[in-house]
């Protein structure tokens, strides 16, 4: 019969419950769709007394409070076969008949619009992205029936063509203009954080290895190009291949050949990146599972660090390759050319003419071909935009581990017209903050403020990233080392917002309720047929590989824990250990060196901490638990130490008399092996930011 000497405990075994999902066909490239726009030229800014009736007309037949999303779908479709266009005008009749515009695009983006996440950012009008000439549509807009600009063509142009990068400009877009600043707001990041617990908590290992290929290497304004285009057309399957194949048809045989043997040349590097990322997905899971190897406190945020920035390095050597190889082509394209670039519009793919496959796939892999199209469609993006297209960013660009991608594109897979609504990510990741309780929406809404400087500075390194990148547009050597260098950062600023949020979602799933796990299974809304039975390949399912040891992104916390009192080491110090044992302690509750949530505080319900233990070594008669605190810097630090015993002590002192020290002297011999667990307490004010920044 197993005993506990010293019960501060109440056992509360939990595990996470992850599921599985499997695409349907082949994926998607990327996802995002931009939020608005027309595919076609919008009508005069004014509508007449007939027009303004006809949206009237439209609109009596719902009811504007309890509006839903197919309702809004038949909306926009009535306004299409009505010829009804968007702008200020459109807006103000929709708002006059008691509708918001801005609810009948978020809950349906108009025909033919997919959408991602619900991210809108606000105006900015100092974005400026350079386009193809384009005289006739100089000044034009295009808008939605929300009512806001999308100017597509504005600002300065060369009147020649056969130039390098006109300047169209797709500047002041309203509400609809993505920016940096749009990526890195709270309001973006804290969908994107919750949208990814959401995904973590109810996924499993293979959904988290979904990668869109276009985050990689992404330093082209590509992403950008999506996300702006007026055609609507930014996420949509013939995206890629339609401004690939331009470029592929203007280029000469020569060109198109390099482009191919950059492709078959980077193919083993492309493959590598991918398959580095399985050990640190695997790392994650493990500590969402509470599968803590023997003698580690958890996932260890310098290991994670390190990890990512050699992953990085791979980044950098990819882009840096690629530039290298592109901006030779740019380089040497002749006048003709230039003139066929410039009739392409950056901003809208309606001046892309539809142009049969240049390249034969089938004289090359899979992986290969998809790179040759992708370094196509990413030469124009980079020869027709600029440094700030080149830094932009999707807010879901980093911590790409969690399986978002995954639950957010799988029903699109072999769907040729399915649209994805823009509402997902606010509306789903809303969900799950209202399923969570308030310490634990805590941990996940303190993230978006546990990154910011991280973000900060990423932005400067991707700015310090593409603008090297770029001189290859000029120049054939571009420092390659201060690129790689800034590679590595990248990678340990990924790195570190990665690991907060694994031990967040990891502290969160440890808590939750077998009610909460039902609901937020229910919030994943992905069909049973969705059964992820492998790993993906970047978007591509694959057999899940052999996965490399990950215990050496676990480790004790090292400088980060306390420094007790020269007694209390002596004392531990002495106790014999077995090295070879697994015996670990952790709790549901928290991640060792966590902060100690409210409610099991003084300062909220004064509840135990639940704790559990396991791998005893053979021979355990008998546990003791101690707990004891120190404060060095202010901040208060608690040590859970359980004692695996070869037999129960025996006490010579009255109960009342024994304390920390009296029980190490007893178990001097008894001890087979220890673990611990350390936690922050952090009074609310004085205590807080330290409490945050150890975490």
């Amino acid at each position: 019969m197993k005993t506990l000497t010293i019960m501060l405990i109440g056992l509360s075994l939990t595990a996470a419950m992850p599921v599985a999902a499997q695409p349907m066909g082949e994926p998607r490239t990327d996802e995002r769709r931009p939020p608005r726009g027309a595919n076609e030229p919008s009508q005069a800014a004014a509508l007449t007394g007939a027009q303004q009736e006809q949206v009237r007309a439209i609109l009596s037949k719902y009811d504007a409070a309890s509006l839903t999303a197919d309702e809004a779908r038949a909306i926009h479709e009535a306004f299409r076969k009505a010829g009804l266009r968007g702008g200020p005008a459109m807006g103000a009749a929709i708002t006059a008949a008691g509708f918001a515009p801005a609810k009948l695009r978020d809950l349906a983006p108009p025909p033919g619009q997919g959408g991602g996440r619900d991210q809108r950012p606000p105006d900015r009008e100092d974005a400026r992205i350079q386009g193809g000439d384009n005289q006739d549509q100089r000044g034009q807009e295009q808008r939605s029936p929300g009512g806001e600009d999308q100017r597509g063509q504005s600002g300065d142009r060369q009147a020649q063509r056969g130039q390098d990068q006109r300047g169209q400009e797709p500047r002041g877009q309203g509400q609809g203009q993505y920016s940096i600043e749009q990526a890195i707001s709270d309001r973006a990041q804290l969908n994107t954080i919750a949208f990814d617990g959401l995904a973590f908590l109810t996924g499993n290992m293979g959904c988290n290895t979904f990668l869109p290929p276009g985050k990689v290497a992404d330093f082209c304004g590509f992403q950008y190009m999506r996300d702006v285009d007026s055609n609507q057309l930014g996420h949509n399957t013939s995206f890629v291949p339609r401004a690939a194949n331009n470029v592929l048809s203007i280029l000469t045989d020569e060109q198109k050949a390099q482009l191919v043997a950059l492709a078959k040349e980077q193919e083993p590097l492309l493959t590598e990146f991918a398959h580095k990322r399985f050990p640190l997905i695997q790392a994650f899971c493990r500590q969402l599972e509470g599968n803590i190897p023997s003698g580690s406190a958890g996932l260890n945020r310098a290991a994670v660090m390190k990890y990512t920035t050699e992953l990085y390095e791979i980044d950098g050597r990819l882009s840096y390759r690629r530039a290298e190889v592109l901006g030779g082509i740019v380089r040497a394209l002749t006048d003709t050319q230039k003139s066929s670039l410039a009739k392409m519009v950056f901003n809208n793919s309606a001046t892309w003419p539809e142009i049969q496959d240049q390249v034969d796939k089938k004289s090359m892999s899979h992986t290969a071909h998809v790179a040759v199209m992708t370094y196509a469609s990413e030469m124009f993006s980079w020869y027709a935009g600029n440094v700030e297209a080149d830094v932009y960013f999707c807010p879901e660009r980093h911590a790409t581990y969690f399986g978002s991608f995954y639950m957010k594109d799988i029903p699109a897979m072999g769907n040729a017209n399915y649209s994805i609504s823009t509402s997902l990510t606010g509306d789903s990741g809303e969900a799950f903050l209202a399923a969570l309780t308030e310490p634990q929406r805590a941990l996940v809404t303190g993230l978006v403020e546990q990154q910011r400087a991280d973000l900060a500075e990423i932005v400067k390194t991707r700015r310090a990233i593409a603008t090297a990148l770029r001189q290859f547009m000029k120049q054939a050597s571009v420092d390659k080392d201060k690129v790689l260098a800034l590679s590595r950062k990248y990678g340990e600023l990924d790195g570190e917002i990665s690991y907060d949020y694994a031990m967040a979602f990891a502290q969160v799933a440890r808590t939750l309720t077998a009610n909460q796990k039902t609901a937020l299974l229910k919030l994943r809304n992905l069909d049973a047929k969705y059964v992820c039975k492998g790993a993906y390949l970047y978007s591509r399912a694959i057999a899940m590989p052999d996965i490399p040891n990950t215990d050496f992104l676990f480790g004790v916390a090292g400088a980060a824990m306390p420094v007790a009192t020269a007694a209390t080491v002596t004392a531990a110090a002495a106790l014999p250990v077995t090295a070879t044992t697994a015996f670990t302690l952790r709790s549901p509750a928290v991640a060792s060196g966590g902060a100690l949530p409210p409610e099991f505080t003084g300062g909220g319900a004064s509840a135990t901490l639940p704790l559990e233990w396991r791998n005893a070594p053979a021979g355990t008669k008998s546990y003791a638990l101690v707990m004891h605190h120190v404060a060095p810097d202010q901040t208060k630090w608690y040590v859970y130490t359980i004692y695996a015993l070869s037999a129960p002590p025996q006490f010579t002192v009255p109960p009342a008399q024994v304390n920390r020290e009296v029980l190490l002297a007893v178990l001097q011999d008894r001890v087979l092996a220890r673990a611990e667990l350390s936690v922050i307490y952090a009074r609310q004010g004085i205590d807080a930011a330290a409490g945050g920044a150890a975490q």
